[in-house]
């Protein structure tokens, strides 16, 4: 017998043994939430009183990360990064060469369910759960007419159908339906994968809270354009709203995306309730996260291709036994140290590729730091590192660089580059981020064999894009 198995059935008699079993887990992943979209963690405008109600009970991140992407749908790699506890630079996106987080908890002994969106490739699906319901197998879709598909006892996938609901309500429902079939006396792990609140912010026209396009505020670091090529300009979310972006049109968005996450906060109660009234209430721990950020007229872009705060930082909520509650943490951490973590508490062995850092002792102590610095990267024309005060942004293929003070300008709105007070911070952090860059497997230059032009016009006819669903 191996040892890693030994050690399961070990830890299982422990908890045998003390009647008390292992804490349950419902993970609960947004997609392209900022995470400045939270009523309780400081957004004025906007109306989230059950993901308040997940605030109050547990830990919540100021500073979770996802690692960035290599495509324009940046949500791949940071779903393949979260399952599978690897680094931007070292994931298979399709999951297949990887053992997941999800099937290491099946094989410790948890029933495995997902529900929702799944966008790495129906194959790993089967790999990774047990069971999965309303399933979205494919990329951007209309949520009001997603194609959704369910996993046959045999592994298989029905034949995609038409949902009469809204996607992200059916996967919800489904979920409920599993839950309610727990007694708790065997441990499970629930993955429920919403597709919002991504575009298009379609809801359905009966949900009650809207939002006055007249009370939403622009960022401080709106912008009708972005001031230089950043190498993804034109990509597909670019294109959702022309050059200059206006604040009119700006709000307009924000209005809408706004009550697509009230909407999901909607779902996320209809989830605390159902748990909240189980035998299992005090043995769950509930996890809120998102996939990435989004722009939204932040820096003159709409999406979520480029390095800024607004598109890698993310909503990070850890509730349950053992959870520090009502606390705010500004330890740094990524996205695919979430499983690990979960790991650590549920007391299951990690995948031997897993590379993610456990951080149970800042849910215990808030206070506690986790990650040193941070390193980021979008395809090969952007690459970053922060120490959580100090970020530098590095743009190889027009030869710029970006360095801002998060704590002074926490919207980098204040590039201090050109400061000659600031050149030795740059020279060092720049072969941090080269060297950090090399030791992860990520072999792109920081600067190009041949420099763009850094100065970008609007296009006068748009390209198509290379890729759909992001």
């Amino acid at each position: 017998m191996s040892l890693p198995r030994l050690y399961l059935i070990c830890l299982f008699a422990i908890f045998i043994g003390m009647a008390v079993p292992p804490p349950n887990v419902v993970f609960i992943f947004a997609d392209d939430q900022r995470a400045d979209t939270i009523a309780a963690l400081g957004n004025p405008i906007i109306k989230t009183p059950n993901l308040d109600r997940l605030v109050k009970r547990g830990v919540s991140f100021s500073r979770a990360y996802m690692q960035g992407g290599n495509q324009g749908a940046t949500c791949v790699p940071s779903r393949a990064m979260l399952l599978s506890g690897r680094s931007l630079a070292q994931i298979d996106e399709r999951l297949m060469k990887h053992v997941t987080w999800p099937h290491a908890f099946g094989e410790a002994g948890y029933t495995t369910f997902a529900a929702g969106k799944w966008h790495n490739g129906p194959p790993s699906i089967v790999k990774s759960f047990q069971q999965a319901k309303a399933l979205f197998v494919g990329g951007m879709a209309d949520p009001m007419k997603a194609p959704i598909s369910d996993m046959l006892p045999s592994g298989k996938l029905t034949p995609p159908k038409i949902s009469p609901k809204h996607l992200c309500e059916q996967s919800t429902d489904e979920t409920l339906a599993f839950l309610r079939s727990q007694d708790g006396t065997k441990p499970f792990f629930t993955y429920l994968a919403f597709d919002g609140p991504h575009d298009p912010h379609i809801v359905p026209d009966d949900f009650p809270v809207k939002y006055d396009i007249a009370t939403i505020p622009l960022s401080p670091n709106f912008l009708p354009q972005h001031p230089f090529d950043n190498g993804e300009m034109v990509v597909r979310d670019e294109q959702l709203l022309p050059w200059p972006r206006s604040e009119v049109a700006v709000k307009a968005m924000l209005a809408a995306y706004y009550r697509y996450i009230s909407f999901l906060d909607m779902q996320v109660g209809r989830i605390l309730d159902v748990v909240d009234a189980s035998p299992y209430a005090a043995n769950t721990i509930i996890v809120f996260s998102a996939d990435s950020g989004v722009a939204r007229g932040s820096h003159g872009l709409i999406g979520k291709q480029s390095l800024y705060e607004h598109s890698l930082r993310v909503p990070l909520i850890l509730a349950g036994p053992g959870i520090a509650a009502d606390r705010r943490t500004d330890a740094m951490c990524y996205l695919f140290d979430v499983m690990p973590t979960l790991g650590k508490l549920c007391g299951i062995a990690a995948p031997k590729d897993s590379q993610g850092r456990e951080f149970t002792s800042v849910l215990r102590d808030p206070a506690q730091a986790a990650r040193p610095f941070l390193m980021f990267g979008y395809k090969s024309v952007q690459k970053a590192l922060t120490d959580g005060r100090w970020k530098l942004i590095r743009y190889p293929h027009v030869d710029r660089t970006q360095l801002f003070d998060l704590q002074a300008d926490p919207y980098e709105t204040k590039d201090l580059s050109g400061a000659p007070e600031q050149a030795e911070r740059i020279k060092e952090m720049l072969t941090k981020l080269a060297a950090e860059m090399k030791a992860d497997g990520d072999d792109d230059p920081l600067t190009a064999a041949k420099i763009q032009p850094a100065e970008w016009k609007p296009p006068v006819k748009l390209p198509k894009p290379g890729q759909k669903g992001f």
